[in-house]
């Protein structure tokens, strides 16, 4: 009778599990889903983007897979990317719920926030601010400048010695945005500082990562004490360290004379009076935590593959010194306007951002209503993701496709030239926030770093591995360096 139940309980689940994951009509085509997995286990959870490849050479541009009973959508190419994400922005607009990312963030902020009224007011405000505290003019040159001054110090004091960068380019990246969200920067040793960049890193790993994935999947499990716990824990324990520097804020600030974004962001609660909505606290702490994730990892781990094939490529570093060099002509620092005049650094830092991959599936979508992508129609509040790897490392849209080839950004007169396909912050209302900001830091950092240090692949340490520790944001293995200094 028992067993008989069993059963009976068993193939209930199984009908009601086919009955849930059959594809609706007209919808992409995939692989057939597993019960309670979905097609979970033919995914690499270390790194799925080889295996969507696949499934895309086999299903198409557009085509989707299940996570637990849970419909996906995969975009794959530029063509069907730019047909989503710009052609039908709003239709493809939405944040998910129900995912790690979503719950962290609790649908606040401006990354997890759904497409709607609040998000739209929080972007606009996030990037005025950055506008009115100096982002595209002198004086964020100057800031950044200034933080890359304690990174030379730094490779100076250990020159020719072997030098772990990850931690190092990660404090710089995180302080120069600390310096503009808080007013004040933070000594790399700083217990709230170093409590900043550990969350970022875990949970970079853990979102996008085995355990994120699973969290997402399988909804029964994420009371159990396992790795995405971490992950939880540490947003919270951050959160409420940027919650007193808000109340430290509130006790010194003068109103309408904003210092930082914090004071700006209370400045717009007092204009709104008593009903702020959607300006309020829990709003502004999420906010100020978004800011600091698009603001540090992407920036950190762009440099840090910088070096790496500058490393590899010695020739490749010789003639970017040489540039650099003839440009400034004696300057002790580069401006963003010397840029122009630099096509082969430019080349070299967005191949870097290219074949870095940086955000290889960039933040997941969801539909805001019923649509259609490439005749395929999609239900509204479906899952979206878009594969950026595979855009950047398209075929038919790159000279050279596979390894690092700066030739990807320059012309026949070797002018740079920024193709199409370029796009590894996204594309779209949605595109990554901190993308201005990354866009200066990268380029003041790296040329400030060329101007003064050879950097230097260790003997003895093998072969550089290019192959990238897969999260929300793609790293780079880590790797020791030695650096030589060129000039004080």
């Amino acid at each position: 009778m028992v067993l008989s139940l069993v059963l009976l309980w068993v193939c209930t689940c199984l009908l009601l599990f086919l009955v849930r994951t059959r594809r609706p009509k007209n919808f992409p085509p995939g692989p057939q889903p597993m019960p309670i997995f979905g097609n979970l286990l033919q995914l690499n959870l270390e790194n799925p983007i080889k295996d969507l490849i696949k499934l895309s050479d086999q299903y198409g541009k557009v085509f989707s897979i299940y996570f637990g009973s849970r419909p996906a959508v995969i975009i794959t190419g530029m063509d069907a990317m730019k047909e989503a994400l710009v052609t039908k922005a709003v239709d493809f607009a939405g944040r998910p719920d129900g995912l790690l990312l979503s719950h962290l963030t609790q649908g606040k902020g401006i990354i997890m926030a759904h497409y709607g009224t609040s998000w739209r007011e929080h972007r606009r405000f996030a990037l005025m601010t950055l506008r009115n505290f100096g982002l595209g003019k002198q004086s964020m040159e100057q800031r950044i400048l200034g933080e890359v001054s304690y990174v030379s110090d730094h490779l100076e004091k250990h020159a020719g010695e072997l030098i772990d960068p990850q931690t190092l380019f990660h404090n710089a990246s995180c302080d120069i945005i600390c310096s503009i969200m808080f007013g004040s920067r933070y000594e790399y040793e700083h217990e709230f500082f170093q409590a900043m960049i550990k969350m970022m890193a875990e949970n970079s790993k853990i979102a996008n990562g085995p355990w994120g994935m699973i969290y997402d999947t399988m909804p029964l499990l994420r009371n159990l004490p396992l790795p995405f716990q971490t992950a939880l824990k540490d947003y919270h324990t951050v959160k409420m360290y940027v919650l007193d520097i808000v109340n430290e804020h509130r006790a010194s600030r003068t109103p309408n004379k904003p210092r930082d974004v914090i004071d700006g962001y209370l400045d717009e609660m007092d204009k709104r009076g008593e009903d702020s909505a959607p300006f309020e606290e829990d709003q502004m702490l999420t906010m100020l935590l978004d800011l600091l994730f698009a603001g540090t990892d992407t920036t950190s781990n762009t440099i840090r593959a910088a070096v790496l094939y500058l490393m590899a490529y010695p020739d490749i570093q010789e003639r970017c010194h040489q540039e650099i060099d003839s440009v400034l002509n004696g300057k002790e620092a580069p401006s963003f306007e010397d840029r122009h005049h630099m096509p082969f650094v430019q080349a070299v830092i967005h191949e870097s951002q290219r074949a870095a991959s940086t955000l290889p599936l960039s933040v997941f979508h969801c539909t805001t209503k019923d649509t259609e992508l490439t005749g395929y129609q999609i239900p509204k509040n479906t899952l979206v993701i878009q594969n950026l790897s595979s855009v950047l490392f398209e075929e038919k849209q790159w000279k050279h496709p596979h390894g690092f080839h700066p030739d990807n950004f320059l012309n026949e007169q070797g002018e740079f030239e920024k193709p199409p396909a370029f796009m590894p912050f996204s594309i779209g209302p949605r595109t990554c926030l901190g993308e201005g900001l990354a866009r200066m830091e990268l380029y003041l950092i790296l040329t400030t770093l060329l101007l003064r240090f050879q950097f230097i692949w260790p003997e003895g340490a093998g072969e550089p591995d290019f192959t990238p520790v897969y999260g929300v944001t793609q790293a780079p293995r880590p790797y020791k360096m030695m650096v030589k200094l060129r000039r004080k």
